[in-house]
């Protein structure tokens, strides 16, 4: 077990450096904080997603620190430098392009990396997309789960959005101005028409947020062409919904065959492993002996 103190009570210092995660602005410049400035400036280096656009930030700041680049295709090799020149005593900033690093990006390889180490990591807060668009939803905020990007192809998806589909709590997932005509309609199709909210451009000018049904928000799409980078915010399942998929779990399936059963699942998921596992759970049979069955026609 490891266990952090980020701040010596007697005021000596940590033998190894500190990786600092260092919440960045989202869109508006005013977002950062007066901790992040005073960091960002009193490390020995940062590391960053983008360093051209981390470069206009600290230019913006008069912030001169060392910029070194860290991103999903160099962190193999990036990764291990930086835990080096953390345990030689050298403090490192880790920012990402926008908000906080470390959620749905690379820096999360670091913070582990380092945290595993027994490296201190201290975290630099500041906007994050996510909640923000979470509290402007005007759906429930008690309880919530951020999902990250949906999967791009459809069979990924379908299966990704089949097992959130009990979650009580808020869902929160981010989506491109590309994706999102194709993941709404997936979304209907397996959940429902829920409430969401469909949130973009936070901060900044052309701030916005769509709240409505799935249906609407679809709708609303056809009139308004996508623009920006999206942070989608859909209501967990209901009570009445989740009573429907209990009875609908223990009667749909009660008149078909095994093989039927399968190929239903199939159809769905275009997978027939995934199909021959959910028959197998529906029936509460072992996996193998659907397996069985089914290759025996």
């Amino acid at each position: 077990m490891i266990v952090q103190r980020s701040f010596q009570g007697d005021g000596t210092k940590h033998a190894t450096g500190t990786l600092y995660l260092v919440g960045t602005p989202i869109g508006n410049l005013e977002d950062m904080t007066f901790r992040a400035i005073r960091i960002l400036k009193e490390v020995n280096l940062i590391a960053a997603e983008d360093t051209r656009q981390t470069r206009k930030l600290l230019a913006h700041f008069e912030i001169n620190s060392r910029l070194v680049s860290y991103h999903e295709h160099n962190k193999e090799a990036s990764g291990p430098e930086l835990i080096r020149l953390l345990e030689e005593g050298q403090s490192i900033a880790l920012v990402s392009d926008a908000g906080l690093p470390a959620i749905s990006d690379p820096g999360a390889d670091l913070a582990a990396a380092a945290a595993e180490r027994g490296l201190t990591v201290v975290p630099i807060p500041g906007a994050n997309a996510a909640l923000s668009a979470l509290i402007v939803s005007g759906l429930p905020t008690e309880k919530f789960l951020f999902a990250g990007f949906p999967p791009r192809d459809r069979k990924p998806l379908n299966i990704w959005l089949q097992r959130l589909q009990r979650q009580d709590s808020t869902l929160i997932c981010y989506e491109s101005p590309h994706r999102i005509t194709k993941t709404l309609p997936a979304m209907l199709e397996q959940w429902g028409n829920r409430k969401m909210a469909m949130v973009r451009e936070l901060t900044k000018r052309h701030e916005e947020v769509a709240r409505g049904t799935i249906s609407e928000c679809m709708a609303w799409l056809e009139e308004h062409p996508p623009l920006g980078e999206y942070c989608l915010v859909v209501a967990g399942i209901g009570a009445e919904e989740e009573a429907a998929a209990k009875l609908e779990e223990t009667s749909w399936w009660s008149t078909l065959s095994v093989e039927e059963h399968v190929e239903r699942y199939e159809v769905q998921l275009g997978d027939r492993k995934e199909a021959i596992k959910r028959a197998a759970q529906d029936r509460g049979l072992q996996k193998r002996d659907v397996y069985n069955e089914v290759m025996k026609k």
